[in-house]
């Protein structure tokens, strides 16, 4: 799954705690902002199913709400392929309640992502500097703050494995998952980081999770093939890669990653010959 979508995710993931706090536009704000970037963006069929669930749950949480019923006084109703009827709902929703209060609902979580914008740049200047410690310190700030802030791990793991510090890196892509462990793509950048820390048997447990979250992703079967090749089972990186073919035939990475693994296999026949 794209940061783009685990960042809707996020989105969906917070409605509750506004809920909770009785912040009700943040909440209604959130849904609607998620769902449009759901609606710009190409689903793989897992990904479909996922946010369906999840935004079933979204207005369950909101239609159960007394504040909601009370202010807005719409069931919010979806099924799946309605994504645009839903979003003109609360389009319409938050027209009508066009306030002060909306523009504060807004300005709030604009506020929110400013100060953790700030914090990941502070972060990352640390991580340049080769201050890993003091950038871990402000990530962890970070987290205290946005607790149920998925994409914000992932980014911070992204920072960590751009300047190199894999072990930490992982750190935060696990918890990451605890949170999300329906992401292909969580479980497909822990393989990622296991596969260059040469732990090669997690590596490929990881791999084989995301594999049942995303198997018509011909991308994740290109990675697990550089699992393999770094694992020198040449076999293994054949039949991965021919897979990743028969789902993307015009995919030239795994055709030459297939060939590199066909010349290996026949290099090998022939030493044993």
């Amino acid at each position: 799954m794209s940061t783009k979508l685990i960042k809707a995710r996020t989105k969906i993931s917070g409605i509750s705690r506004y809920l909770k706090q009785k912040k009700l536009l943040p909440a209604i704000v959130s849904l609607h902002d998620a769902l449009r970037i759901i609606l710009e963006t190409p689903l793989m069929a897992h990904e479909k199913k996922e946010f369906r669930l999840a935004l079933e749950h979204a207005l369950y949480a909101l239609n159960s709400n007394p504040d909601y019923k009370r202010t807005c006084g719409i069931v919010l109703e979806y099924k799946a392929g309605q994504e645009k009827a839903l979003l003109r709902v609360l389009a319409g929703i938050l027209e009508d309640l066009q306030d002060s209060s909306v523009e504060e609902a807004k300005e709030m979580l604009a506020a929110l992502e400013k100060r953790k914008g700030l914090g990941l740049t502070r972060g990352e200047e640390l991580l340049k500097l080769g201050k890993t410690k003091e950038a871990r310190h402000i990530f962890d700030q970070l987290i205290l703050q946005f607790a149920d802030d998925t994409d914000l791990k992932t980014q911070i793991a992204e920072m960590l494995l751009k300047a190199g510090k894999l072990e930490d890196a992982l750190h935060y892509l696990t918890q990451a998952l605890k949170e999300f462990p329906e992401s292909a793509h969580l479980y497909n950048r822990v393989g990622m980081v296991l596969r260059k820390l040469t732990r090669f048997e997690m590596s490929e447990k990881y791999y084989a999770k995301a594999l049942k979250l995303a198997k018509e992703d011909p991308g994740l079967y290109f990675n697990i093939g550089r699992l393999y090749i770094d694992w020198k089972k040449w076999d293994k990186v054949a039949r991965v890669a021919s897979v990743a073919l028969k789902i993307s035939p015009d995919f030239e990475e795994a055709q030459k990653m297939y060939a590199f693994a066909q010349k290996k296999i026949k290099k090998a026949a022939a030493r044993n010959d």
